[in-house]
């Protein structure tokens, strides 16, 4: 087991250790984001208002984005003491892979309207450190340019209920480095976002006066996001829906490779487990029973999701369903996502039994603030909170971590 570093500035900085000098981005982000929580605040100033209210907002009366963070506060920690813990390591195996935390970058679409090459950015940030990361179908970068450098990223799928589409997509993927396909599943129609067109979010992308004003009076995302892009790739196509690219951001017809998805029933699942030989994971599941059945049908893992609160508004929250979905499946992987800010959280879900824990819009904000420096910044927050709270419970590792470290409490 070899030891981690305990300190934020090991993990920020350890080129610094070494005589290194770090760049001025750097030397901002060690002085004014010092949570997850501090890239919100900045990202809401750098995005134009329709972007980054559909970032960060949920579907209907946004119940189910609350419940996800006010779960996580229903726990609380048992520590053990007068424990050796100076060789504690973060490190975690999922699915034949050793990564050095547990946590992911969640599939986030259009991460490339946050920062210029978003996708690219967070693969990037996210080899260096050693963690998962989820390329979105929604994507508006090709998988090849993602998924061909590193095999420790995976790649998340949207699929229509057309058994011919499904078979073209998935020999696409086949051809690049990605080993591990996860497919949503809780999309059958897409949610009631009120929030998107209160804030002037639409999709396609329609030019208009109040659209223009964010634009000039978001200077920095302007010209550093939107026209670099434009002058460098092009205008945005929805890259990863199907075997082919799809249609820009811009088209009328850009919701049509979204749709034909409520026929897509379980028949699709083992017709996929037969088709796909690599590393199968159902993200969306809540309901115990489906997840036993995943893990009868030869699914490798699976992620306890409401789409962060994305899709049905007022569906249980992960957490809350975790403790029941393991002691169901023992010693089969089970992840979750939706309201993980601090290593605490990820701590309180591992403990639970979740084997890994994936994080969203946070990730989302960083790129926004800092681009690629702003997600190593934000892994490396989150590594260090973990390192150092492993080491005030008393735990050399997250393996040894169980329900023995954790009580719900009752008020």
């Amino acid at each position: 087991m070899r030891p981690r570093p305990s300190t934020v500035q090991d993990y920020l900085a350890p080129s610094a250790a070494h005589g290194v000098k770090l760049t001025r981005t750097e030397r901002w982000l060690s002085k004014n984001v010092l949570s997850l929580d501090d890239f919100e605040r900045y990202a809401k100033k750098r995005l134009p208002r329709p972007l980054f209210g559909y970032v960060s907002g949920a579907a209907e009366t946004a119940q189910s984005l609350a419940m996800n963070r006010t779960e996580f506060a229903r726990y609380a920690f048992v520590p053990r003491v007068l424990s050796d813990t100076s060789d504690r390591s973060t490190q975690v195996e999922l699915l034949g892979q050793t990564y050095d935390a547990p946590f992911a970058v969640a599939p986030m679409g259009i991460a490339a309207l946050s920062a210029f090459r978003g996708d690219i950015a967070l693969a990037n940030a996210a080899s260096e450190h050693g963690i998962p990361f989820v390329l979105s179908a929604t994507s508006l970068t090709p998988m090849e340019r993602v998924l061909a450098d590193d095999s420790k990223r995976w790649f998340q799928a949207y699929l229509p209920a057309d058994m011919w589409m499904i078979d073209a997509l998935l020999a696409r993927v086949e051809k690049t480095q990605c080993r591990t396909l996860v497919v949503t599943v809780d999309l059958p129609v897409s949610a009631n976002r009120e929030n998107n067109v209160r804030n002037g979010f639409t999709m396609p992308l329609r030019p208009s006066l109040p659209l223009a004003w964010q634009g000039i009076t978001h200077p920095r995302w302007s010209v550093g996001v939107f026209l670099r892009t434009l002058v460098q790739d092009g205008m945005p196509h929805f890259e990863n829906s199907s075997a082919q690219r799809g249609v820009p951001i811009v088209a009328r017809d850009v919701t049509r490779d979204f749709s034909n998805r409520d026929r897509f029933s379980w028949k699709h699942i083992e017709h996929i487990r037969a088709r796909w030989r690599r590393h199968l994971v159902l993200k969306g599941i809540l309901a115990c029973e489906d997840v036993v059945r995943a893990q009868a049908m030869g699914i490798d893992a699976v992620i306890l999701s409401n789409h962060g609160g994305r899709q049905l508004d007022g569906a249980i929250t992960p957490l809350a369903v975790l403790p029941e979905v393991v002691a169901a499946v023992p010693g089969f992987p089970v992840l979750l996502d939706g309201g993980v800010r601090r290593g605490s959280d990820v701590l309180k879900a591992v403990a639970l039994g979740a084997r890994m824990v994936l994080i969203g819009r946070p990730f989302n904000y960083a790129i926004a603030v800092a681009g690629e420096c702003g997600a190593a910044h934000a892994f490396a927050l989150l590594k260090a909170e973990i390192s150092r709270n492993l080491a005030m419970l008393g735990a050399r590792s997250v393996d040894e971590l169980s329900a023995a470290y954790i009580r719900k409490l009752t008020a």
